[in-house]
């Protein structure tokens, strides 16, 4: 090829999703990875609490405030952060070797992990997830009933200071629809991956 360009080694895509809790970031995901065989979820570890629904191993590794701190000292974390009372951590060793495996991983992350993500990975692909209206996200969380009236204006807060943070992002996507909103997540996967410079390096 010209300039003695050649194929490279094609690993996996690390695909960084953000955006406030209870926009559908989780359902995403799941409707995605049904289209898109190759991709897999990375499980963080969290001192919160497990919610009825959730499971140990399946959520979420779910860790007391002394056992993050032990793994974040280990530095067994890709990254790590705090999100309102709790915190977040991505383990560090399943990512990398199944990137190597050339598997698309993703990473449901607020806008501090991305940022750390970012740093030692200038490749990520950064994803943030919007909802229709802070009113549709209201409605949202409500509808889970699992938030007292404290705890959701909280989040709305936090989710107004994420915002500011979304011309860090590459892409973002409305969840208003939701089969539209998987369609745009497998179709900037897709793109991403037949980017030239991910396929193409210099010899």
């Amino acid at each position: 090829m010209p300039g003695g360009e050649g194929l490279g080694e094609i690993r996996g895509l690390l695909i960084v999703l953000s955006g406030p809790s209870g926009v559908g970031k989780g359902t995403i995901l799941e409707r995605a990875s049904q289209r898109l065989p190759n991709l897999c979820h990375s499980i963080s570890a969290t001192t919160r609490p497990p919610r009825p629904t959730e499971e140990e191993g399946r959520n979420y590794f779910f860790r007391s405030p002394e056992q993050f701190e032990q793994m974040r000292q280990s530095g067994e974390f890709l990254e790590w952060a705090r999100y309102l009372d709790y915190c977040y951590g991505t383990p560090r060793a399943r990512v990398l070797e199944r990137l190597r495996e050339g598997r698309d991983v993703t990473l449901e992350i607020d806008v501090q992990g991305g940022k750390q993500v970012c740093a030692q990975f200038p490749d990520a692909v950064l994803i943030f997830v919007l909802p229709p209206s802070e009113e549709a996200l209201r409605d949202r969380l409500l509808a889970r009933n699992t938030e007292s009236e404290e705890a959701l204006d909280r989040r709305l807060r936090a989710h107004r200071e994420e915002c500011k943070h979304l011309a860090d992002y590459d892409y973002a996507i409305i969840n208003d629809r939701l089969e539209d909103a998987v369609e745009l997540f497998c179709c900037i996967v897709r793109a991403e991956k037949a980017r030239v410079r991910r396929l193409v390096r210099n010899e």
